[in-house]
């Protein structure tokens, strides 16, 4: 969540491999982590109360003993996310400063790992006239999910999956992917990962017939290409977007595509508003998908509520936790060129700094009220109806613009529960005494406790779509639903 000035980041990251220097080894980070995130942390004291400080004794009693153990960051790093996540599900993170030493991980050693892995001998240029033959759009193709292509050819009651081309240094040409077994009718899977650790799965479904779903991996047809319903198409188009777009579902719908509020982003989604402002504001219905979202920040959405505003928008505020290294943040807006902070900016961001440190120790509303009220001037007859597509992938920043978005007569939601972070929130990363890892953990935390929580909880949609509402179909329900089909 972003109050008016303050910047939220919400991400994860994966942790890299780096040797321990003799004064850094897990239990010296440890105790850092933990004693920079009990006095800092806004929502410490808050957890604390809601898990017991019974639990958390015992948390750390676990987490002590594993710490031991710990001989590189590698292995360190999981153990301190794991500590972090007794306190919430997001909002926290490890995250590392050093990078891995090239000589680590060079693709003759690492291939030389996997030099005895499975593999399946199939001339590329033979499989597809072998395909070119076929008749029925089943398993067997060649595939794309990045950074592979991988061949499909059934072997008795298998299907198996090999390389073909490989953008990983883990896997080579030939070596065995995947396998798809089907006998007595009963469906199974294992995806192997980068690692060649397998993930398996009885979810395989042909989703249309270019897509290719395991588990939770996605396989686009590459070979042979077949047409399709365009339902499939729009779907994965969708899913798979890296940027805004606007399109025409119908002469009564407009469909908004947003894979995230960043702040790189807002840019864009501007722009996307800015080409087709005309269109949404002559259009019946406007469906709005912000599936999978990322967090990032309010600006980003700043552009989209007056579209679809019909009354004043209620927002409660947050407040800050006051501490010498919190404070430091401030400071950082005015002085950190990166963060490209106007002259008015760093005069409000100069006064709440100086409120702040006159307040150590306590938690500071640097607004006058509880709440804010937006107001805009018009309210426009169109879009009469809007629906915003969301699901558990939605968190942060993608809450407060849903909190701010239903509050309109307009809007309802459909898909499934957000994930539910929101409470405790902007970031703040600081880096270990040795330089390895920063420390992620928040500032504020929400007025709206202990009344409306959105934390462990999400928020619910209007519309719940089901399971047995296939992914893919979920723009077509809404669509229907807002033209009273």
């Amino acid at each position: 969540m972003k109050n008016l000035k303050a910047v939220l980041i919400s991400s994860l990251f994966t942790i890299t491999t780096s040797v321990y220097a003799q004064n850094c080894d897990c239990t010296k980070n440890y105790e850092w982590v933990k004693k920079t995130f009990e006095q800092n942390d806004a929502g410490f004291e808050y957890a604390l109360k809601q898990k017991s400080t019974q639990a958390y004794e015992a948390h750390n009693t676990t987490i002590s003993e594993k710490v031991k153990s710990a001989k590189t960051f590698s292995e360190c790093a999981p153990i301190l996310n794991e500590w972090l996540t007794f306190f919430r599900s997001g909002h926290v993170a490890i995250r590392p400063l050093k990078q891995e030493s090239p000589k680590q991980n060079t693709p003759e050693k690492t291939n030389n790992q996997f030099a005895n892995w499975e593999t399946l001998s199939v001339e590329t240029q033979d499989f597809r006239k072998y395909l070119d033959k076929k008749k029925t759009a089943d398993y067997e193709g060649i595939w794309y999910t990045e950074p592979y292509t991988v061949g499909i050819k059934k072997k008795g009651d298998q299907y198996v999956g090999f390389i073909i081309e490989s953008g990983a240094e883990t896997w080579t040409k030939g070596q065995v992917k995947l396998k798809i077994n089907s006998s007595d009718g009963k469906m199974s899977s294992v995806y192997y990962m980068r690692d060649h650790s397998g993930v398996e799965s009885k979810e395989i479904a042909l989703i249309g017939k270019n897509h290719l779903q395991i588990g939770d991996f996605t396989l686009s047809r590459v070979y042979p290409k077949v047409e399709d319903d365009p339902k499939y198409s729009q779907y994965f188009k969708s899913i798979n977007a890296t940027e805004p777009y606007l399109e025409k579902i119908n002469e009564t719908t407009l469909y908004l595509r947003i894979p995230s509020f960043q702040a790189g982003q807002k840019t864009k989604i501007d722009s996307v508003i800015a080409a087709n402002k005309d269109k949404i504001l002559s259009t019946e219905n406007l469906i709005i998908d912000i599936r999978n979202g990322t967090g990032g920040s309010d600006s980003s959405y700043s552009n989209i509520l007056p579209l679809i505003y019909t009354n004043p928008i209620r927002t409660v505020g947050v407040e800050y936790l006051s501490t010498k290294l919190n404070n430091q943040r401030m400071l950082d807006f005015i002085n950190k060129p990166e963060y490209k902070f106007s002259e008015e900016d760093k005069k409000w961001v100069q006064t709440a700094f100086n409120t702040l440190d006159k307040q150590q120790g306590k938690f500071v509303n640097l607004n006058e009220n509880v709440f804010s009220v937006t107001k805009f001037d018009t309210i426009h007859p169109y879009p009469k109806n809007v629906g915003i597509i969301i699901n558990q992938r939605n968190g942060s920043t993608d809450e407060q613009f849903l909190l701010a978005a239903k509050q309109s007569r307009k809007v309802k939601l459909f898909g499934t529960t957000t994930f539910g972070v929101l409470d405790v929130s902007n970031m703040y990363y600081v880096p270990s005494p040795c330089k390895e890892f920063e420390l992620g953990y928040s500032l504020s935390r929400s007025m709206r406790i202990p009344d409306f929580t959105i934390d462990g909880k999400g928020l619910q949609p209007d519309f719940y779509l089901d399971r047995s509402i296939p992914l893919y179909e979920w723009t077509d329900y809404v669509n229907s639903v807002l033209n009273g089909k």
